[in-house]
């Protein structure tokens, strides 16, 4: 009885096996898997004290919008007397001529219609520019909603309107190109961004990169000669901000006045929200402690810090002005640009002789 009892077990235990199978093999049908792998691939180390902060960041920071702002209001209602005003004393300014000569009076009419024009085609520029900064701020937004939901429909929308936005820019030809031919070929929307991403942001973020190590050079030479901590101060803000407005230029920004002060806003809540304002005397001891104390002198040092602060504020607003975030492609750390720069002070400080 015992042998016939357990003898039939036996199969009955083999057939348990093959029914368990596909739930142990479940996982590893779920490609999606894969890419949670190339995420991890291309998260940068952290390097220095400017990488940590920034890579805990996914997405740059949009200041909040939907609130009251009794200060908005004020301004606008200012700006509406202030222009009745100036439009009473200019008609009041054209009768006293017209009054004094009619000749003068028809110079002055002329001159106001002229004002007025060119008041209306600045007003035309910002308003565009200022849609355009909305254009990129909604294209970021919309990658980071692919991306999370593996949209293929959004993120095929998402390429169309870039690759349209981004069609004056000869360096994303081939990216173009390339994406136009891989039309249909992809089905994940996650996927579809990043290759986008890689396709069309790699020339851009070279560029980009050129741009900021060249700004933070200027700053470097400059504060390491100067003699005022006012001229470094004044130097280090409007080569930042030259650097800000060119680097939204360059993504497809092109910001006006109005514009560049947004621009500058979302730069310092970035910077604010990853506490790379505060640097403190830590900061300083790492970027000129490591194997620089004894080649640069303070001044130079002082310099490279600079320097290096601007390359912070560079990186930040790449982040800012970017179409899409940094997904695929691997953020720049500020090690891309200390050694380059470092080299470079002690390089201009001691002469073609050093």
């Amino acid at each position: 009885m015992n042998g016939q009892t357990t003898g039939p077990r036996k199969p009955a235990a083999f057939r348990i096996g093959p029914e368990r199978a596909p739930e142990a093999t479940a996982p590893a049908q779920r490609k999606p898997r894969a890419l949670d792998k190339a995420q991890v691939t291309v998260t940068p180390a952290e390097i220095d004290v400017f990488d940590a902060p920034a890579d805990d960041v996914p997405a740059p920071p949009v200041a909040p919008r939907r609130r009251f702002r009794a200060g908005a209001i004020f301004a606008s209602a200012f700006g509406v007397l202030v222009s009745l005003a100036v439009g009473l004393w200019m008609d009041q300014l054209i009768r006293d001529l017209f009054a004094r000569a009619e000749w003068l009076g028809w110079l002055a009419a002329g001159l106001a219609v002229i004002a007025a024009l060119a008041l209306i085609v600045v007003l035309g520029r910002e308003a565009l520019a200022i849609a355009r900064l909305a254009s990129v701020e909604k294209l970021r937004a919309q990658a980071l909603e692919a991306i999370s939901r593996d949209d293929p429909k959004i993120a095929r929308s998402l390429v169309g309107e870039l690759t349209t936005f981004l069609a004056a820019k000869p360096e994303t030809a081939a990216g173009r190109r390339a994406l136009k031919e891989l039309e249909g070929d992809i089905v994940d929307g996650a996927d579809l961004v990043r290759i986008a991403e890689v396709e069309l942001m790699t020339p851009l973020d070279a560029r980009a990169q050129r741009l900021i190590l060249d700004a933070a050079k200027r700053v470097s030479v400059v504060t390491a000669v100067s003699p005022r901590a006012l001229v470094d101060l004044a130097y280090v803000l409007f080569e930042a901000g030259r650097l800000i407005r060119r680097l939204s230029e360059l993504y497809g920004g092109r910001p006006g006045t109005l514009g560049f002060f947004r621009l500058a806003r979302g730069v310092l809540a970035h910077l604010a929200v990853t506490g790379a304002i505060a640097a403190g005397d830590d900061f300083v001891h790492q970027i000129v402690g490591q194997g620089l104390a004894a080649k640069l002198s303070a001044k130079l040092g002082e310099g490279v810090v600079n320097g290096m602060m601007t390359a912070r504020i560079g990186v930040a607003g790449m982040e800012v002005t970017r179409p899409l975030p940094f997904m695929a492609l691997k953020r720049p750390g500020m090690s891309d640009f200390l050694t380059a720069l470092a080299s470079f002070t002690r390089k201009e400080a001691t002469g073609p002789e050093g």
